[in-house]
Parts: structure tokens; C-alpha cells; sequence
């Protein structure tokens, strides 16, 4: 009997049933997850694919910063989508995914994530999990509060993390209060291609940390937590938390939209840039923006109100139904909840009690539906399971507590190991969402992994929250820091996984659609090697008249129409990454061979039992020789 025990269990399990808790997340071999879970790579500027319950890493997607598994930032077609006002940057900090919407449900489309340090935002096609839009945010510093999209994907946001002198100028850091605003930006983004800014609010120079948009009763809003309200420039642990309320920014979009048609905008000089990445030619392309469209609150009346809330907020959600804004004040221990309707009473009947820069400042009485009391130290981040129920993160004691709507009930907590941020349930910032588990994002991983050095991986818990309890099932670690997730039904997006590219809607410039056209050519010192591949060789395998001082084009396209047949290409010698090329697709590395020698190049990606004798050679002579372009493959030129 002592033998069938689990003498070897760790006491800090979480009390969950190590038997009933495998079950529930044991997908069987062949079977497929339930849900997708995206997560932030936080410093890897990346985005994680996971599958829910299982919590297998299923991809990472390259966003913001270079990735040399897959060849993303490295190869000539993607090195567009890294460009910025500053030139090109090939790495970002990348915090909070956000699923495109129909009607305030996530709809499998798109998914959209913040670059937090140089301020940016991208878009990638949930049918081939690849980057395809980036746009850079201008007179923003730490795009935190970003891309909360609206309920029908018209607008993603975002909000100016550091407030910046707007425009940028030179000015003493200790002006502060004279100089630096915000600006809260809505970005249209419904159509793929398209994404700009349409629009700048400028707003007092607070710090912007987070948001979310109405939906329902409260679709045309978006509220923004601020902090700092003291303006302060320096130990902001100390001065940014002086005073006893900070503020909840309630804008009106519909308001906005309504001002810019009767010509309220401003236009002013801004540098920033607009990447798009065509799937027809594979290939991005950048373009520079020189103004941005700005509203002045004072100048709009109903456009932006402050609704107080406790100091120091972090997040701020909105629950189902769009009655509810809940202000997640990290420095108090409970929650205040706000009303819409109550906002909206409390605008008609002008119940302020003062306004800021032409902004007023709501009555908290008059706005405030309820407390949630005691719910434990540090609250950061609610979501809602569509039942009724809210759940909050606690920072400060580690947990999650499950509390009730409108009679603000604590009804169930659950340990966190350890320091959780955000939580995420499918669709729990949405308008429908799927309430069957919770993922805790937590900050710190001591001892419950093997140790691997002096720093570890950041942490994922699955909690089962179909019943009244919640319940631990698995913890797993994650790439990066995942500040947030979010979650969609695998069915909803996997239909419409794009599976090759068709060979013959290929138009990239220097595709080659079949073994007989495929060429050297040289042009003075650049030389184009115009290559195939399908398995299992390369079509030329031999390349002769290359000089030392070439720069060397290698453009190759994957003839395979297969699914899951990818083919890789990687010179020795090259200074930049492998190419890995989808089936149809046409991708180039540029290689400038630095001494005369023969190089071999192989295929990276295996493809076949074939796969190692997947290789070439590539013979460079010195500068000024005489040698021809000659190319082959099996001694056919």
C-alpha cells in the first residue's frame, strides 16, 4: 500500500489532487488542446503559442525582435517590419496580446501586442501566426497601456506610459510639470495594411499604465488607468504616491470621431513609421509618417473625465455586460468599483469636483457602484468568467480571489507560487467569456522548478474554475516574462490555418517557379543566385565565379506545396541567420563572402531521409579574378 503513495510529493502542491488534476489536463497523443493561450515574451519581444490544458509550447512568433530560428529580422523581406523613426530597432519589450473582435467577442482573426520601450504596435494573422503590420506610436514613451482593442476591432490603444515633452525638445528633465504630456492614441485597425494613427488626445503629463474598452452599454468608451497624478520626475516610488487618489481616464471616442469631423483636429509634425508585410510578394515594406491629428480636451467638451480611484492603479477591466469598470489600486487592499451608469448621471448632472487641463474630474461618490473589502495586498488585474463572478490577482500575498458582481463577495482564493501579475480566462475581458479556467501569470518560479542558474523561468498555473472552488492543475514555464495572455478556442482559429502558399500566387520579385529558371546573375559586384528547393536538394548545389567584395543575394523559394515541408538555407561563414522558408514562399539572404575558399551551405529544416545530403557548395575567388559565373546541379548547367 506504502509503494502506491505519493511519498515523494512536494508539500507545497497547491492541495490539489495530483491524479484528478493529470486527467484534466492529459490531451492524448494525436489530440488536439482546447485553446490556444497567446503570452507576451516580455523581453523577448516575442509572442508565445501554448495549448490549453496541456500547456505545450506550440510556437514562438517573432514580433519585435529578431529571431534567428526562423530567420525573422534577418532575412531582406522581414528586415522592414524592425524599422522605426530611430532607424532599425530589433528588439522590444512586448507585454500585453489582445485578440481581435466582432461584436466584443474574440474572433480568430488577428492578434495584436504592444512594443513597450520604442513605443509600437503589431498585428499577426492568425492564419499563418506571422507578424504582417507594425506601426510605431509617436510622442509616447513606454507604450504600456496597449492594444485594448474596441468591440469591433475599430480602434486598438495606446496609452503614453512616461509622459514626454509633446513634440520632443530639449527641455531641463525638472520642468516636468511645464513641458511633458501624454497622449492617449487610437489606432485604426480593422483593416489589414491600414493600420495609422487616427487620432491623439492630449492629456496631462501623467503616467498611462493600462486599459480596457467598454463593450456594451459602455461600446464608444475606453478607460485608462493613470498614476503620478503628483507629476513627479524623479523617485517615482516615493513622490508618484503622495497623493491619496489617482485617476481612471474615461474617453469618448464616439465624441472624438464626431469633433474630427467637424474639424476640432490639429494637425501636428510627427516622425514615425507604418511596416506591412504582403503575403502575395512576401515581402515588407516601410513607410515614413510626418503628422499626427491631436485633440485638445479643453477645446472638446465630453471627450475625457477622470473618475478617482485608490492611488498607485494598475489595471483596469470592464466586466461583460459593460456596467462595471474595476480599478485595481495596488497600494490598497480593496477594490473600488465603478459604474457607467452612475458615470453617466453623474456627467449629465455635472457632479465634479474640479478639472484638470479642461478635464473634469467626477465626484467618487457619485460614480462608485461598490467595495470589494479585504480581498487580499496588491491587486493588479480582474477578469470575469461570465457568470457573474470577477477574479482578481493579488501581488503582494500571492493568490487569486474569486469575488461576486454587484454584491461584492469574496467567494473563493487560491494560492499563486509566487507573486502573480496578470490572470487571464479565455474571453475574460470580452463580452461572452469561455469561464472554464484561469491562467495566473506569476513573477517569480524559486523552487518549484529545477534550479538552472541565477535566474528562471517565469510562471504559468492552470486553475479549473468551472466549479464553485477553484482548483490547481499545472503549472508550466513560459518564454520570456508573459505580462499577459489571452485565450480563444482552437476551433475558432484553426479552420482557417493557412497550410502552404500557393506556388502560383507567388509574387515576390525574384521567385523562381520551377527548376528550369533558376540562374546566377551579376550585376557589377552584386550577384543574384536565383535558387530552389525541394527535397532533397538544392537546385543550383553548385555556384562558381563568386568574388571576395560580391554582395551575394540568395533568393530562394520553396517549391514544396505541402504541408509542414519548410526548407532552411544557411551558408558558413554568414554574419546574419538561416533562411526558413514555407512551402511557396520566396525568401533572400544576403551573404558578402569576406575570403576566397569553398563554402558549403546545407538545408537547416529537416525535411527527409534525405536530409543531410541536402547541401551545396559555393566556390569564392579573389577579388579581381577571372573566374565565370557557372552554376549546376549535377553537372547540368
Amino acid at each position: 500500500m506504502a509503494a502506491c503513495g505519493n511519498s515523494g510529493e512536494k508539500k507545497d502542491s497547491g492541495m490539489m489532487n495530483t491524479g484528478d488534476a493529470a486527467q484534466k489536463v492529459y490531451v492524448a497523443p494525436g489530440e488536439y488542446d482546447e485553446f490556444y493561450a497567446f503570452m507576451s515574451g516580455g523581453f523577448s519581444g516575442q509572442i508565445s503559442v501554448y495549448g490549453l490544458p496541456s500547456g505545450r509550447l506550440l510556437k514562438v512568433v517573432p514580433v519585435f525582435s529578431q529571431d534567428a530560428e526562423k530567420g525573422y529580422g534577418y532575412n531582406e523581406e522581414t528586415k522592414p517590419m524592425l524599422n522605426t523613426s530611430y532607424g532599425f530597432v530589433p528588439w522590444d519589450d512586448a507585454h500585453h496580446p489582445e485578440l481581435s473582435q466582432t461584436d466584443g467577442v474574440p474572433d480568430g482573426r488577428w492578434i495584436f501586442i504592444n512594443g513597450n520601450n520604442t513605443p509600437r504596435i503589431a498585428r499577426v494573422d492568425l492564419t499563418t501566426f506571422e507578424t504582417t503590420e507594425i506601426i510605431e506610436i509617436p510622442n509616447s514613451g513606454g507604450n504600456h497601456s496597449s492594444p485594448f482593442i474596441t468591440e469591433n476591432s475599430e480602434y486598438v490603444v495606446a496609452g503614453t506610459r512616461f509622459s514626454v515633452p509633446f513634440p520632443q525638445k530639449d527641455v531641463p528633465i525638472d520642468s516636468y510639470k511645464e513641458n511633458f504630456k501624454g497622449a492617449l492614441t487610437y489606432i485604426k485597425a480593422d483593416e489589414p495594411g491600414n493600420m495609422d494613427v487616427s487620432f491623439q488626445i492630449l492629456v496631462p503629463g501623467y503616467d498611462y499604465d493600462l486599459a480596457h474598452s467598454g463593450k456594451g452599454k459602455s461600446h464608444g468608451w475606453t478607460f485608462f488607468t493613470t498614476y503620478n497624478t503628483e507629476e513627479s520626475h524623479t523617485l517615482k516610488e516615493v513622490n508618484a504616491s503622495q497623493n491619496d487618489k489617482d485617476f481612471i481616464a474615461a474617453v469618448n471616442w464616439k465624441k472624438a470621431e464626431e469633433y474630427l469631423k467637424q474639424g476640432k483636429g490639429k494637425k501636428m509634425p510627427a516622425n514615425y513609421m507604418h511596416n506591412y508585410y504582403d503575403e502575395e510578394t512576401h515581402t515588407a515594406t516601410s513607410t515614413e509618417k510626418k503628422e499626427v491629428t491631436v485633440l485638445i480636451p479643453s477645446e472638446c467638451p465630453g471627450l475625457i473625465y477622470y473618475l478617482p480611484t485608490p492611488k498607485s492603479p494598475h489595471g483596469v477591466d470592464v466586466d461583460p455586460t459593460g456596467e462595471y469598470i474595476v480599478g485595481n489600486g495596488k497600494l490598497s487592499a480593496d477594490l473600488t468599483v465603478h459604474s457607467f451608469d452612475k458615470m453617466l448621471t453623474a456627467i449629465e448632472n455635472e457632479e465634479f469636483e474640479g478639472e484638470v487641463d479642461g478635464i473634469p474630474i467626477l465626484k467618487l461618490d457619485a460614480v462608485s457602484a461598490g467595495t470589494v473589502s479585504s480581498g487580499g495586498l496588491g491587486p493588479l488585474h480582474t477578469e470575469f468568467d461570465g457568470k457573474g463572478n470577477a477574479y482578481t490577482t493579488f501581488f503582494i500575498s500571492s493568490e487569486v480571489v474569486k469575488w461576486k458582481l454587484g454584491t461584492w463577495e469574496v467567494l473563493d482564493r487560491a494560492p499563486c507560487y509566487y507573486s502573480v501579475g496578470h490572470l487571464m480566462i479565455p474571453g475574460g475581458d470580452s463580452k461572452s467569456p469561455w469561464g472554464k479556467y484561469l491562467v495566473a501569470l506569476n513573477k517569480i518560479t524559486k523552487d518549484r522548478y529545477l534550479p538552472t542558474g541565477p535566474e528562471m523561468n517565469h510562471s504559468a498555473q492552470l486553475y479549473d474554475i468551472s466549479g464553485d472552488k477553484m482548483e490547481l492543475l499545472l503549472d508550466f514555464p513560459t518564454i520570456g516574462e508573459p505580462h499577459y495572455a489571452q485565450a480563444i478556442p482552437a476551433d475558432i482559429v484553426m479552420k482557417n490555418s493557412k497550410k502552404i502558399y500557393p506556388i502560383e500566387e507567388n509574387k515576390h520579385p525574384h521567385a523562381v517557379k520551377n527548376e528550369k529558371d533558376v540562374r546566377v546573375e551579376r550585376d557589377g559586384n552584386v550577384v543574384r543566385v536565383y535558387i530552389t528547393s525541394i527535397r532533397s536538394h538544392f537546385n543550383p548545389d553548385n555556384i562558381e565565379g563568386i568574388k571576395v567584395g560580391d554582395k551575394v543575394y540568395f533568393h530562394l523559394t520553396n517549391l514544396e506545396q505541402d504541408w509542414d515541408t519548410p526548407h532552411g538555407l544557411s551558408i558558413m561563414g554568414a554574419r546574419n541567420a538561416e533562411l526558413l522558408v514555407m512551402p511557396g514562399q520566396t525568401e533572400t539572404l544576403v551573404w558578402e563572402p569576406q575570403k576566397p575558399g569553398v563554402y558549403p551551405f546545407y538545408c537547416t529544416d529537416f525535411c527527409s531521409a534525405l536530409h543531410q545530403e541536402m547541401q551545396g557548395y559555393i566556390r569564392v575567388s579573389p577579388k579581381g579574378a577571372n573566374v565565370p559565373i557557372k552554376w549546376s546541379l549535377d553537372g547540368e548547367e
